[in-house]
């Protein structure tokens, strides 16, 4: 056993914005601490760490999860997607429509609402405007009022679907 290692210090292997990655943690070690502190993506924002406001949500196997509450050593073998990993249409819309409609505004629940919306669109693509703030309500923002991040996701939605995607 190295020094670093404990007995209840394991190797995790997943996948991690489409790249294979292998990290050395406890097993009681956070998928978020692992993304911020070994792996530096630090997009992922620490705001509860008690799964309730969603600034840590990660896409898992395409379903958004806390990552501040999802132990690392349960995704061995699957995929992480984390706000640095986002691309493609839907993001550049979702992008487009937060600065079309001040969605944002000191930005730390940002990367989370980005995942958050990224799959509201996926499963919703013709959401409605009063549908989005029920969607949005495991997101806590406390600075826009939520005005804008709502405008925002239906701006994004009328884009793809002009758009075709």
């Amino acid at each position: 056993m190295t020094e670093r290692e404990t007995p209840d210090t394991g190797l995790t292997t997943f996948t991690v914005n489409g790249t294979v990655q292998s990290v050395l943690a406890s097993e009681r070690t956070s998928l978020a601490d692992v993304l911020r502190d070994h792996l530096h993506l630090t997009g992922t924002h620490l705001g509860c760490e008690h799964g309730v406001c969603g600034a840590c949500t990660v896409l898992l196997d395409g379903a958004p999860v806390r990552s501040c509450i999802t132990l690392a050593a349960s995704c061995a073998g699957r995929t992480v997607t984390t706000v640095e990993g986002l691309n493609g249409p839907v993001i550049d819309a979702i992008r487009e429509a937060f600065s079309a409609e001040h969605g944002l505004q000191c930005g730390f629940c940002t990367p989370g609402m980005l995942i958050t919306v990224t799959d509201i669109l996926s499963r919703h693509p013709d959401i409605e405007a009063e549908q989005v703030a029920l969607e949005l309500s495991g997101n806590i923002c406390r600075c826009t009022g939520y005005v804008g991040i709502v405008r925002a996701v239906s701006h994004a939605a009328d884009s793809l679907r002009a758009s075709g995607n």
